[in-house]
């Protein structure tokens, strides 16, 4: 399998509901509560990329262009970018859906650097 078909086989996607116990006093995602769904999904696409132990290292820039309301649907993508030799970099862009409606807008993006460890947790090659 060649690096682009590598990197396109581990694209991870996850939708998830914005329920009300999820979100904060404006009724929207509590900021955390998504940075948290984001290094979940790069961590889920850098262990398919890679099939190695993953440990993030590192969040770079997270922007917030838009809050995420209860009761809409977000998506959640997960990316590889960057591939060094222990280490790789994942974008994360999270989606707001509207429930009833095709309205789709893009409402957080970040990077996450990920590095692979042996089992003495010791950084090593990843394979690519």
């Amino acid at each position: 399998m060649t690096l682009e078909e590598r990197i396109e086989a581990s694209q991870t996607s996850i939708f998830k509901a914005v329920f009300p116990n999820t979100t904060n006093h404006y009724d929207t995602l509590f900021g955390g509560t998504a940075m948290q769904l984001m290094d979940e999904v790069a961590f889920i696409t850098a262990t398919r990329f890679s099939r190695q132990r993953m440990v993030t290292v590192s969040s770079d820039r997270i922007d917030f262009k838009k809050p995420i309301p209860a009761g809409t649907i977000a998506e959640l993508q997960g990316k590889v970018i960057y591939l060094g030799r222990t280490s790789l970099k994942i974008r994360v862009n999270i989606y707001i859906e509207q429930m009833y409606s095709d309205q789709r807008d893009k409402a957080i993006t970040g990077e996450f650097t990920f590095v692979a460890i042996d089992e003495s947790k010791r950084p090593v090659k990843i394979e690519a």
